[in-house]
């Protein structure tokens, strides 16, 4: 890639889990930390988040394990379509994506993901920031979600 990812903006593990309390508890325990609050965001219309080139609508439980500038997020999906229900249906628990932070590059890197047929898969945008999904579970294993800043 001529916009290559750089090893330096390795910023996170996304993990999808069909109970986000045992999970929780289980990394916990196993990194001798405190549980992590679990977050629950309750579907909403939110015209900046698609899924699929369409208007997305999905609820999630979430929590985050930081270690330095480094997340481990545990995402835990409601039945709705997203790309976390994809991802458990498909696959069960797993490893959804590997998440880069890219600066301004961002919109460099996710044409040339386009142009070389991966899909985005799902967009998000918010106060300074935005992710993108990118759909290359198939050829990589998993997904890639590239931010401009975490």
């Amino acid at each position: 890639m001529e916009n290559n990812i750089s090893f330096d903006g390795f910023i996170q593990i996304a993990i999808v889990v069909k109970d986000i309390q045992k999970a929780a508890k289980t990394w916990a325990r196993f990194f001798n930390i405190p549980v992590p609050e679990i977050r629950n965001n309750p579907p909403a219309s939110n015209p900046d988040l698609t899924y699929r080139g369409k208007p997305a609508f999905y609820g999630l439980k979430l929590a985050n394990i930081r270690v330095g500038n480094f997340v481990i997020e545990l995402h835990e999906p409601d039945e709705h379509d997203s790309t976390f229900r994809e991802f458990l249906d498909k696959h069960g628990n797993g490893v959804h994506h590997l998440g880069f932070q890219v600066g301004d590059k961002r919109d460099a890197i996710i044409g040339e993901l386009e142009e070389m047929g991966y899909e985005m898969r799902t967009i998000g945008y918010y106060p300074g920031s935005s992710w993108t999904i990118v759909d290359s579970e198939d050829e990589l294993g998993v997904n890639l979600n590239i931010k401009p800043r975490a």
